[in-house]
Order: structure tokens, then sequence, then C-alpha cells
């Protein structure tokens, strides 16, 4: 190897070679640092005379650091915002439905029974779905009415949770109350205690023709769960009214079930279609909801590939580090050939240098993500205030809040990812590293 003066001295790296093949010849235990290793790691750390090789190095380690970074919070970010949309939908929604193949299902007590049956099911609960036009002064609005039993009800969603005005338990039969969501009452124009006509589709043979069927309900609660669908086209009533509206009799449009365990929802549903009797049709939040989950998960991949490609461009920055070192050592590689280096350990060489820039960036950046994505509910706030920025405006979106979840698996992935880029990127530079021919690299020394 050069002194730093300039003159090529072989005598250290000649003492290191015989030292570590006398340590093979004598002792039991294998070296503890092979030598490629050690030269690999003394490359790394040793002042270089070209200091523009440092510098690319350290930019490709910081490239690295804040790609990884990145990745790790959008990630957390996009967990946590699915996590969130999943509550508020699940909040309204049933993990599982019990439905009829005709629109209605007679001896609801029954089912609620025998799904109960299941380890799995928790609560069961039924009620009424049909459409109807809601109508204030002088505006119309069209909705979903649900007939619920409030008591039941409770224990399969959470509304409870989510009345901004009035009870859920102010529902009661024969009272011909509602309660509206809060977009729907605000379009509606409609305050608490007031009364709503409620006109069903279904209509009503008279003398006169045929008549839609009419009944004024008297606004008992104002519920907002945070999803527009719901807030603005749905309506809750009791139960029997409901049936009374729709002429139903005792038969409801189905039963809602509620899990222990959300993501169980699909083997429950194959269990429960195989136990309960052949007249109803069991489905799952996957399902009613499946084209919004998938697209959550389309687009979390496809934020993983982008930034990805951050990382990949920081990692091969590590070619143009480890080429120009490779130049820059061209004497060293010779001398090393000459006393014996095999092409092989002058690509182990070039390769742990490498590795060591991704492994270091790698590490800085999975720290610095980490803490970020944990503090994005600190962070977040602290820039909206001191920049006078907001992300996400309250009057505009539901969720003001950055919401974070941080997956350990997804971390382990991308680390892997990027450490993998990096030993990637040093192949080439390696490679050339071998093929070195010691008679040209020496010819000028």
């Amino acid at each position: 190897m050069q002194a730093e003066g300039g003159q090529c001295s072989t005598r250290p790296i000649a003492a290191r070679l015989a030292l570590w093949q006398n340590r093979a010849s004598w002792s039991p235990d294998p070296p503890v640092l092979p030598y490629e290793y050690f030269v690999g790691l003394r490359y790394t750390r040793a002042k270089r005379r070209n200091h523009f090789i440092s510098f690319i190095s350290m930019t490709s380690m910081a490239g690295i650091a804040l790609g990884v970074a990145a990745l790790i919070v959008v990630l957390s970010v996009m967990n946590g915002f699915q996590k969130e949309l999943r509550a508020r939908i699940l909040g309204v929604a049933s993990h599982v439905q019990v439905s009829g193949f005709d629109g209605g299902v007679s001896g609801w007590p029954q089912i609620a029974e025998d799904a109960k049956r299941h380890p799995q099911v928790v609560a069961a609960a039924p009620y009424v779905m049909a459409q109807a036009l809601l109508s204030f002064d002088n505006t119309v609005q069209g909705a979903l009415i649900r007939g619920v039993t409030p008591e039941l009800e409770n224990t399969v969603a959470e509304f409870g949770q989510s009345m901004k005005q009035g009870a859920l338990g102010n529902l009661a039969p024969g009272e011909f109350g509602i309660v509206l969501g809060s977009e729907l009452a605000r379009n509606l124009g409609v305050r608490m205690n007031e009364k709503v006509t409620v006109i069903a589709p279904q209509g009503q043979v008279t003398a006169a023709g045929v008549l839609p069927r009419l009944k004024q309900f008297r606004v008992v609660g104002i519920f907002e769960v945070g999803m527009y669908e719901y807030d603005s086209g749905l309506a809750l009533i009791d139960l029997a009214d409901a049936q009374k509206l729709y002429r139903l009799g005792d038969r409801v449009s189905g039963v809602r079930l509620r899990l222990k365990d959300l993501f169980a929802a699909p083997v429950v549903t194959s269990d429960l279609q195989l136990t309960l009797r052949s007249d109803v049709y069991v489905s799952d939040w996957t399902r009613s909801h499946a084209n919004f989950f998938r697209a959550v998960q389309i687009e979390k991949r496809v934020m993983f590939i982008i930034l990805t490609l951050i990382v990949a461009v920081a990692a091969f920055n590590i070619v143009s580090t480890l080429v120009m070192a490779v130049t820059d050592k061209q004497a060293d590689i010779a001398i090393l050939r000459t006393l014996g280096a095999a092409p092989g350990s002058i690509m182990k060489i070039f390769i742990v240098q490498g590795a060591l820039i991704g492994f270091i960036g790698t590490i800085i950046g999975v720290a610095a993500g980490v803490v970020l994505a944990v503090n994005v509910d600190v962070v977040v706030p602290f820039i909206e205030r001191n920049f006078g920025i907001q992300f996400l405006a309250k009057d505009i979106y539901y969720i003001s809040d950055l919401p974070s979840e941080l997956v350990w698996g997804d971390v382990v992935v991308i680390a892997a990812v990027s450490f993998g880029l990096s030993l990637l990127a040093t192949l080439y530079p390696s490679y050339r590293a071998s093929r070195v021919n010691p008679a040209a690299a020496l010819r000028y020394e």
C-alpha cells in the first residue's frame, strides 16, 4: 500500500498477510477478522487523499438514510390512515352481515342465537335497510333508512361514540323518532326536535291512484362518524317503526354481527354459511368495502415502489464511489495481487467498503424514520405552528391530524431492500477491481 508521502511500501501488507498465514497454521481457531474485511474497513475509515471520493461516499450514505427514513414515515402514515378509516367505516358497518335472498328475513332471533354459537361472534343485532326521501321545508334529500334496536345496535356499532346531539337511546317504538347524519341534517337545514317527512318509495293504492307513503319523524339525534358516505346519506329509526313504514310485519332485512377479531371475518363468513339455514346469505366487511381497501393497499404499494427508487438512486451512488476508489487504489490492488491475493479477495475488499456505506446509511435512516414515525403527532403540529401551514384543513378533511402506525414488518422489509440495493451496487466496481492487471498498474509507480 502507498504511504501518505506517496512512496510505495509493501512491508505492512506483507507482514499482515504473513501474520494471518502463520495464525492459520498454528492456531486451532480461525482468524477473527479476515484480511479482506480489515483492508475494506481501513479503506472506508482512512483519510483519503482524494476528498471528492469521501464527499460522494457521504452523499451516498445521506441519500440512503433520507430515502429509508422517508419510506418508513410515509408507510407508517398510510398505515395510520388505513387503520383510522377502517375504524370509522366499521363503526357504522358490521363485521359480518346475514341477510335474506329476497330482501327480508323472518325469525331473526333464532338466526342471531345460531350465529352466536360461533366462538368469534360476540354480538348480534337485527336491522331494516331501505331507501327513502327526506323532506324538510322545501328541501328534499335521498337517504338510506336503517331501522335498529338501540340497545342491540350499540353492541355491533359505535354510534354512541359518534353522537353530536341527542342519543341513540332516544329512539323508541311508536314514537317515530329519527337520528340523522350531520351532513344530511345540514343539507336539509333541520335541527333537533324538528320534524322531517320520510317518503317511502313503495306506493299506497287509493281510490285516487297510487300515492307514496309519508310519515313525519321527529329528529332526536345527530351523529357524525367522519365518513361522508354515512354522514350525508344515513338516517336511523327504531326497528318497529321501520317495519311499519315499509310494511314488513315481523320480518327484517338481516342481522348484523360483531366479531372478536375483525380480520377473522372471511373465515367466520364461510363457517356461518355452512351452519346457518339455507335461505340466508352471509357477507363480511372485506367484501362490502373491498374496492375501497384494495385501492388503499394499491396506493401503499405504489408509494413503496416510488420511494424505493429514491433509495435505489442513492444506493447506486456507491457505484461512483467505488469506481473512483478502485481507480485511486490501483497500485494497492496490484501489490495485494503480487503478494498472493486472489481476485475474489480483491472483490471482497471493495464489497466490504460499499456494504459498510450502505449499512451505515440504512441504520441511520431506520433510526430517523422510526423516531419520526412514532412522533408524527408532535412533529407535524410543530411544523404547522412555526411555518404557518396546515397539512389537513379541518373544514375540508374529517381527519385533521396525520395518524401514524409503525409496523415493524415494514421496517424490516425497508431495511433489507435498502441494504440489498447497496450490496448490488458494489458488484460491478468490485469485479472491475479484481480484473486490475498488476503489471500495468505498477508500470509508472
